[in-house]
């Protein structure tokens, strides 16, 4: 069975859409089947995959109000094994309408269990708020990544976030683990960047993920050209960083080859 990972904090800018691109994509590099799942309104994980909302049929909208299945909302990007379920506009109404169906917190997992053999890997790119598309995803989900700042302030995020995890594990989905904290936008020169990393590590002892993902001008540039980091520049600290997280996250040792420490990848789009 694929895992099904959602990507959730509830504060916003902290590289949500970011991460579950370039982790798709380098996990789908490696031949991992990947499928993303846009329940953010703001669709950044549809646009950084290079996916015109324009176009778009079938949304995750769609999907979560029944009107269709995610299988057919699904669309194969360009990118080697990864397909997006697109997010649009119209996701920002459906805070309000599930609050009157039948089982508005289980709308997510139904859908994706009916897909969840076809895939090694979900991803769930959770909205930047704690409502009941981001529970419907933890619902769905076996695990949480949480991207975060080193930052003071996100540590209160980051209790708020817990005791939702909490609160869902207790009532609706006892499995629901936080797979690791992911620190973003880091600076290791910084020392309340290090102090904040060392105040997590003291309560969510292995919960951190080793990779810290930089500042990087080209993680930055990527979406705007419709393309995860490591296709738009492989020879990034950008791209390096991603690669090291997806080494991470499948068990591997986190190492990058000795002989070509830079411009690793050898990336193509999908024809």
């Amino acid at each position: 069975m694929g895992k099904i990972i959602a990507v959730a904090n509830q504060k916003g800018g902290v590289g949500k859409s970011t991460t579950v691109v370039n982790l798709a994509a380098y996990l789908g590099s490696r031949g991992k089947k990947v499928l993303c799942i846009d329940s953010d309104p703001q669709g950044n994980s549809t646009t950084g995959f290079g996916i015109k909302k324009k176009s778009v049929k079938s949304s995750t909208y769609d999907v979560l109000v029944g009107k269709n299945r995610i299988s057919e909302a699904a669309i194969e990007t360009e990118f080697e094994n990864v397909s997006v379920v697109p997010a649009t506009e119209d996701l920002a109404g459906a805070e309000i309408e599930l609050v009157s169906m039948d089982n508005r917190v289980n709308r997510m997992k139904m859908q994706v269990l009916t897909v969840r053999n076809d895939y090694d890997y979900i991803f769930i790119d959770c909205p930047p708020a704690l409502g009941t598309i981001t529970i419907n995803a933890l619902v769905a989900s076996d695990s949480i990544i949480v991207p975060m700042l080193a930052e003071f302030y996100a540590l209160e995020g980051l209790s708020q976030l817990v005791n939702t995890v909490k609160i869902v594990k207790s009532n609706y989905n006892p499995a629901l683990e936080i797979k690791g904290i992911l620190f973003t936008m880091f600076d290791a020169r910084l020392k309340v960047a290090n102090d904040v990393v060392a105040e997590v590590e003291k309560y969510f002892p292995g919960k951190v993920f080793e990779t810290k993902i930089p500042r990087n001008v080209r993680i930055s540039e990527a979406p705007s050209h419709g393309m995860p980091v490591m296709y738009y520049d492989k020879s990034s600290k950008g791209a390096e960083s991603y690669e090291l997280l997806g080494h991470e996250l499948l068990g591997e040792p986190l190492e990058l080859p000795k002989k070509k420490r830079r411009g690793i990848f050898s990336f193509k789009k999908k024809k």
